[in-house]
């Protein structure tokens, strides 16, 4: 799979760029087939499952308003020629094709990237100066659309603006991006992208999870299973002098609990590669409408049927003695590392038959069967 960095070679671009400096590149994907078009991501904002959102208003005037979808055709018809946006999350988990595009990216760890977001723009249509706390690879797909950007900014936002709008900006550097045009900005970023004529730009953003996201979902991870943590004690409690007060020893000692809780718990890493299994909006696979036996399925692999990942499904593993803990959507399966690696690949995995043991069988018929995997016969 090739990479869209132009003349940068992964190696490079992660040294110099990743985490650390803007980048763009011309034509990083040259010939860009967008796939879908306005009338198609204007289908999927109207689907009950899908995340949209319109913004509409100019940089100028900062009239900024927004609306959240489901949309109708008749919400599409009452906007204005200019200064509107159309923003789709997820739309790679959508329309599966677009899984192509999020390949090019595999010099990436899969379990750093979140989504394909895509936007439609129309002449003046933005969504204002802002800032991401993530990565994020900018592909422009159709029009041309003039980015500004700038290291140096007052984080203030507008008051009373639906949007995290900054109060002030002033851009440093500007390009504008044609069809297969890329620019690449490290987190914190302030950054302005306003359409110059009608046309679409593809998002592609990586995970990472705040502090806070991590201990709110360890806490819920500790309250459902067996070690949910030590308890408070104060075996040398004194008599209290000021009702209400909880005093340097007291918080001492909840601070200890806190920490040890988090140092000392053995299933920490597990709950880690657990918790990156899931997407930030987690749609739970259905169940099979039948489920496999290992025979059959041995059987069916062996005479070249594929395996074809949910896209849903977000899968991570951790190496465990000589095994792998596999994790799929939050839930845990045991497997061997190569299966394991293999599953994840970003490509539909090639599994080989020949080296799939008891074990290692039950695991993916669960798998299929959990509706994490659809198993398609091998074309006559």
């Amino acid at each position: 799979m090739s990479v869209p960095l132009g003349d940068f070679s992964h190696r490079q671009f992660l040294e110099e760029y990743w985490q650390k400096n803007p980048c763009l590149i011309r034509q990083a994907i040259t010939n860009f087939d967008p796939m879908l078009d306005a009338d198609d991501l204007a289908g999927l904002a109207c689907e009950e499952m899908v995340e949209s959102r319109l913004v509409t208003g100019s940089v100028d005037a900062s009239d900024w308003s927004v609306s959240h979808g489901p949309f109708s055709d008749a919400d599409f018809s009452a906007l204005p020629e200019e200064n509107w946006t159309l923003l789709v999350q997820d739309v790679e988990k959508h329309y599966p094709p677009l899984l192509a595009l999020m390949q090019h990216f595999s010099f990436i760890p899969n379990w750093r990237l979140d989504d394909l977001m895509l936007s439609y723009a129309v002449t003046g249509g933005s969504v204002g100066p802002h800032i991401d706390q993530y990565d994020v690879f900018l592909l422009q797909a159709q029009g041309t659309r003039r980015w500004q950007i700038t290291r140096t900014f007052e984080p203030a936002l507008r008051k009373e603006c639906p949007l995290n709008v900054l109060q002030q900006f002033t851009a440093e550097q500007e390009w504008v991006l044609e069809p297969g045009d890329m620019l690449y900005l490290p987190p914190n970023v302030a950054h302005l992208g306003i359409a110059l004529e009608p046309g679409m730009t593809y998002s592609i953003g990586s995970r990472a999870p705040s502090a806070a996201d991590l201990i709110q979902g360890l806490g819920e991870w500790l309250a459902f299973s067996d070690d949910e943590g030590g308890r408070y004690s104060d075996p040398d409690l004194q008599a209290v002098i000021r009702a209400g007060e909880i005093d340097g020893n007291a918080l001492q000692g909840l601070h200890k609990l806190l920490l040890a809780t988090i140092e000392e718990n053995q299933d920490l890493n597990h709950y880690l590669v657990a918790f990156m299994s899931r997407y930030r909006l987690a749609h739970e696979p259905a169940a099979a409408a039948a489920s496999i036996r290992t025979v059959d399925l041995l059987a069916a692999l062996q005479d070249g049927s594929k395996l074809f990942r949910n896209p849903w499904t977000r899968l991570t593993w951790i190496e465990n003695d000589k095994d792998a803990r596999l994790y799929a959507t939050g839930q845990p399966y045991d497997c061997s590392t190569w299966l394991a690696e293999a599953l994840c690949e970003w490509e539909q995995p090639r599994i080989r038959a020949e080296l799939l043991d008891q074990s290692d069988l039950n695991t993916l018929a669960e798998l299929i069967n959990n509706g994490h995997f659809l198993l398609t016969p091998v074309e006559l």
